[in-house]
């Protein structure tokens, strides 16, 4: 029996979406990887996919430009490619399931890709970071609120500007729905709710969100037909950068660099790996302990300092 590889590419997506339960934005994303495999291989066929074919597609893909830099055009990169190779196998484990002949799915394998680095800024640069909004204007006070609030709880930066302006601040925790539709609990500082509160006191608008748009000119909330404008990621990235500028520091700085920050504090600070793990909401353990490599360097540093001063 003859199985249209399109029709099949569909319903995989739809057993993603409804019995896996994935964000539409992976969907979107297999979607578009899968599509490319179909095309550019030109696969009709579940039997068209073989160990021949992935493997030209992989080389195709491996010199396809991804980025620009100071060199010049870089190649995709190897994370990059692996999320094609994700996405196939995937759908190949799918194949499996349901009966239909294709290449097994564990002949699909990830490139090797090197340790992942962190961006961190130094605890002075976070400190000067988060003091630099210090205006009593609405906007100084809503970065501020910002600023504070990604430290203290690791959000990333969609997890914040889904908050309602309607959290209780009375109590030091919350509950947020990250990737995955998964929730956890995140805790708040007495500085975060402080600069949550007197934000919060400052607007007059009637919005539902907890961080929106404010007009330059009247630094009041810009009212869009019956409610507010939302802040979205990038305009957080834009405010975190405008005060990261503004506080002297050179690195490039974004919402999840302070997401960084705040999980490697909590391991510097003596926090065991897998209460981090549940506080920035990984479901991999394996993508917490980057984090460990950064501590490991401050105890070479401590080691450095302090051992064998006296011989």
């Amino acid at each position: 029996m003859s199985h249209n590889i399109k029709d099949l590419k569909q319903q995989f997506l739809e057993y993603v979406e409804i019995e896996r339960g994935r964000a539409l934005k992976t969907v979107r994303n297999y979607d578009l990887f899968l599509t490319r495999f179909i095309n550019h291989m030109k696969i009709r066929t579940p039997e068209d996919i073989t160990v021949a074919s992935v493997r030209e597609f992989r080389l195709w893909l491996n010199r396809q430009p991804g980025w620009k830099s100071n060199t010049g055009i870089q190649t995709l990169k190897k994370n990059t490619q692996n999320y094609y190779m994700i996405a196939l196998r995937s759908f190949l484990k799918y194949l499996a399931k349901n009966q239909i002949k294709t290449l097994a799915p564990d002949m699909i394998e990830l490139a090797k890709v090197g340790q992942r680095h962190i961006d961190l800024i130094t605890p002075e640069e976070l400190r000067r970071l988060l003091a630099a909004p210090n205006g009593d204007d609405l906007t100084s006070l809503r970065d501020k609120a910002i600023l504070e609030l990604l430290f203290s709880t690791g959000l990333r930066v969609a997890e914040l500007c889904s908050l309602s302006r309607e959290m209780d601040l009375s109590a030091d925790e919350f509950s947020i729905r990250g990737k995955g539709e998964k929730i956890r609990v995140v805790f708040l500082s007495d500085e975060a709710k402080k600069a949550l509160k007197k934000y919060l006191d400052n607007r007059k608008d009637m919005g539902d969100a907890m961080f929106v748009e404010i007009s330059a000119r009247k630094s009041k909330p810009v009212i869009k037909d019956a409610g507010d404008t939302p802040l979205t990621s990038r305009s957080v990235q834009r405010i975190v950068k405008k005060w990261a500028i503004r506080a002297g520091i050179s690195k490039k700085v974004t919402p999840h660099v302070i997401r960084h920050c705040y999980a490697t504090d909590l391991l510097g600070n003596g926090a065991d790996i897998r209460s981090v793990q549940m506080l920035l909401g990984h479901a991999n353990i394996g993508t917490t302990q980057i984090y460990t490599h950064v501590t490991d360097s401050e105890l070479k540093r401590v080691y450095k300092q302090f051992h064998g001063k006296k011989r």
